[in-house]
């Protein structure tokens, strides 16, 4: 049913045009533990346990993919040499840009400011500019900015929560960058909280040795968003487009390349398909915490990029990976019960433990210490099973988390956004505690980039949460998320502006693909029918994956989630071609419901491959660590002899055709 083809390795990878087969060099291996094996779907590859490479070389080296030579592409033969403009349109439908930006959160506004100095770029984004995963973050970003603190402590403090499989250099480089972003953001007039002695005031979180959480009071991410939003909103090289949903990268091959030209978006307000032809195209486009039913992310974290840099054959990494927060706020817990189901959970930020606060079950019975001798400091994932361990063996709906045994001005300064939202409800954090319950948070898995944000597929960019840096190994530590993305987004700058000089555009490029188009044909019942449809099936595949593919897994779990997922996939697509849809139509909720298809697929695969327990994958059936697992799980793109439509670009939907019955 479309199941991806999974791999933990470490060795150079090449992927053909075409992606129907892997070949790769094994390279210089003389430690012993490579052995042949197989691919999950049938294609073959090799395992080498080797420590001593480092996740950014092994990308680096796995990202410099040989052309092949034996044939000119037509991207080679069509790229004609003029003269870029600002912001081309050869008409409505089409523009032209140097950057197209695929996401307005810290990571896609932090780039965009910058690659704006050297040519236009265009803003893409699901919803309104400020709706991203960066509005919702509370805590913080970490940096080293104390002096009794140390790039090698947060490296420590990284590599410990991430259950070490986080890359030392990468971390290193995060580690070592972070301060100097931070200095950047309050230059451009982000507004920080600071002590009585007026330095920056530091705050301390679950996993942290240091008080390093540079914040402003408990809603730090709305912050950044606002300064760095005003910014880009002045500089008359950037474009914003609100309400366009990224449907596909527009990819093509060039010999043994793939190179991304660009993206089709989907005005949601007009419903016109617009196209974006540009040079150098960033993914930062968030998480998919919806294939979950109760989530922290915002309504358009439903895994866009992910899906459409798997579709565009670029390489995933340590989908397995799902972080689930431990305190999202329980609404069923509250003395007055909202009117209406929340899009998403509430966070209760992980602060709130960093400053002392305690969590109790039902009867009032502290049990963090129970689990873990950091108690309530624990990482995430420790914190996060302890509490749904709490759950099923008291067969309670939420935990506990109190914080009234501190001063109520400290309270109310710290955390006057989750005061608030408490309040209306008639909850007064300052006297009672907090109903809280695990809610998927963050992926560490991603579309797996190099130091300087590059993946496999040329021109292609990843920053935040759609990426896989190395930074997370197995599990991300408390605000390091907010840090890689300014990171990062920063790091692919430079050889971002070297591809775009490097390349030509071409205006005939708008049409090497077919155009995927509106369902206006089927007429409004129809298409109403889909969409509610559509729904139900996105609320079946929600609980499916938070029932086998939740906080605890095991084997026989994840092959009904495998099973189920299948089985459901297919009933839908079957469903929505029987009503009159083609492969090439469009709408916002079928296309997000292929791109949870797409995700949910990759976790499910990848947690199958990995038989350990290691950071936020737990299962039952390899409840230990397994030294030598300590190895990423690698995804690459493969040709199913039976695909499905989440899995295929829409301008490749003819293949798609021939390969069903």
């Amino acid at each position: 049913m479309g199941y991806p083809c999974v791999l933990r390795i470490t060795m150079t990878t090449s992927i053909p045009a075409g992606g129907g087969k892997l070949n790769y060099g094994v390279g210089d291996c003389k430690r012993q533990g490579c052995r042949r094996s197989s691919w999950i779907t049938s294609v073959t590859f090799s395992r080498c346990i080797q420590k001593e490479i480092s996740w950014s070389r092994r990308v680096s080296k796995f990202l410099r993919i040989q052309r092949c030579s034996s044939s000119q592409s037509p991207i080679t033969e069509n790229w004609k040499s003029i003269r870029t403009v600002t912001s081309y349109k050869r008409d409505g439908s089409t523009k032209y840009f140097d950057f197209a930006v695929i996401g307005s959160g810290v990571a896609g506004l932090r780039y965009a400011l910058e690659v704006a100095k050297h040519g236009s770029v265009a803003v893409i984004t699901k919803a309104e500019s400020h709706e991203s995963n960066t509005k919702y973050a509370q805590g913080g970003v970490s940096a080293v900015l104390c002096p009794t603190d140390s790039v090698e402590s947060h490296m420590q403090d990284t590599i410990v929560a991430g259950a070490y499989l986080c890359d030392e250099e990468t971390v290193r480089v995060v580690c070592t960058e972070g301060p100097d972003r931070i200095r950047e953001l309050i230059a451009m007039g982000a507004s920080f909280d600071h002590g009585e002695d007026g330095n920056l005031h530091l705050a301390r979180e679950g996993g942290h040795s240091h008080h390093r959480i540079v914040h402003a009071a408990d809603v730090t991410g709305r912050e950044i968003e606002r300064a760095l939003l005003e910014a880009v909103l002045m500089d008359p090289n950037i474009t914003m487009f609100e309400h366009h949903f990224a449907i596909d990268l527009l990819t093509s091959q060039d010999g043994s390349d793939t190179v991304c030209l660009g993206v089709d978006t989907l005005n949601t307000e007009t419903l016109e398909v617009i196209r974006f032809i540009s040079k150098v195209t960033l993914l930062a486009s968030g998480g998919a915490g919806h294939i979950y039913p109760t989530t922290t992310n915002p309504p358009v974290a439903t895994g866009d990029g992910i899906a459409m840099a798997h579709r565009a054959e670029a390489v995933i990494s340590n989908m397995e990976f799902v972080q689930f927060h431990p305190t999202a706020l329980a609404d069923e817990g509250l003395p007055i019960r909202p009117t209406k189901t929340r899009e998403n959970a509430f966070l209760i930020t992980e602060a709130v433990r960093g400053d002392g606060g305690i969590l109790y079950n039902l009867d009032m019975e502290r049990f963090m210490p129970m689990y873990d001798e950091r108690a309530e400091l624990a990482p995430r994932d420790v914190v996060a099973r302890g509490i749904d361990d709490q759950l099923k063996k008291r067969n309670e709906k939420y935990v506990l988390l109190d914080i009234s045994h501190k001063p109520r001005e400290k309270i109310l300064s710290h955390f006057p956004n989750i005061a608030a939202e408490c309040l209306q409800y008639g909850l007064d954090i300052t006297r009672h505690p907090i109903p809280v319950v695990p809610a998927a948070h963050y992926m560490c898995g991603g579309v797996r980039a190099g130091l300087q944000g590059e993946t496999n597929v040329q021109g292609l960019y990843v920053a935040g949460e759609v990426a896989c840096t190395g930074l997370h190994g197995a599990n991300r530590l408390a605000s390091n998320s907010l840090l890689e993305a300014l990171v990062f987004a920063r790091r692919a700058v430079q050889p971002s502006i070297d591809h775009m000089k490097s390349s030509n555009l071409d205006f005939s490029a708008s049409n090497w693909w077919a155009r995927p188009f509106v369902p206006m044909a089927l007429g409004i019942n129809i298409t109403d029918k889909i969409i509610q449809m559509t729904k139900e099936v996105r609320k079946q595949l929600q609980a499916i994956m938070w029932k086998h593919v939740g906080i605890v897994r095991s084997t026989m779990r994840l092959k009904t989630a495998e099973r189920k997922i299948g089985e459901l996939e297919a009933k839908w697509e079957e469903y929505l071609f029987r009503e009159g849809w083609e492969p090439t139509m469009v709408g916002l909720e079928a296309c997000e419901m292929r791109n949870l298809f797409c995700c949910a697929k990759l976790v499910v695969s990848s947690a199958l491959a990995r038989h350990e327990s290691r950071g936020l994958h737990y299962t039952i059936d390899f409840p230990h660590l397994e030294e030598s697992l300590r190895l990423p799980t690698i995804i690459f793109p493969c040709s199913p002899v039976k695909g499905t439509w989440s899995s295929q670009q829409l301008h490749k939907q003819s293949k798609y055709l021939e390969l069903q019955p």
